[in-house]
């Protein structure tokens, strides 16, 4: 596990740049470039987003960008499922991917609850 902010802002960024490995092996067809933009998309926003939290000026706007962390976290949760499920990549290959994104969704969940409780 994580043990402070700066370690989630690496963790992250290492999840981006997985996903981003990911979107690069992808097929060149059509539906793999559509779903491997929305993957991309969703996956690297999950660190770039989360790097503005990590700059939140106040627990409204920690409260507030967290959100849109867990919802991209989430997005990409959803993309890894549906990248398996078409047969486009095999599921045993997203399968890390997939436990690294519910892990970071479930930090995201807890950090939020945990900030609106104070």
């Amino acid at each position: 596990m994580t043990s402070g902010p700066e370690d989630l802002r690496d963790r992250t960024k290492r999840f981006a740049l997985r996903i981003y490995k990911l979107f690069r092996s992808l097929p060149k067809s059509d539906d793999g470039r559509i779903l491997g933009r929305q993957l991309l998309r969703s996956g690297t926003s999950v660190a770039a987003n989360y790097r503005a939290v990590c700059r939140a000026r106040s627990r409204d706007e920690f409260v507030s960008k967290m959100g849109i962390v867990i919802e991209e976290a989430d997005e990409t949760v959803f993309w890894l499922e549906f990248l398996a499920d078409t047969g486009l990549v095999p599921r045993p290959r997203l399968e890390p991917l997939l436990v690294e994104a519910n892990e970071l969704v479930a930090i995201f969940v807890a950090s939020r609850k945990t900030a609106k409780a104070a």
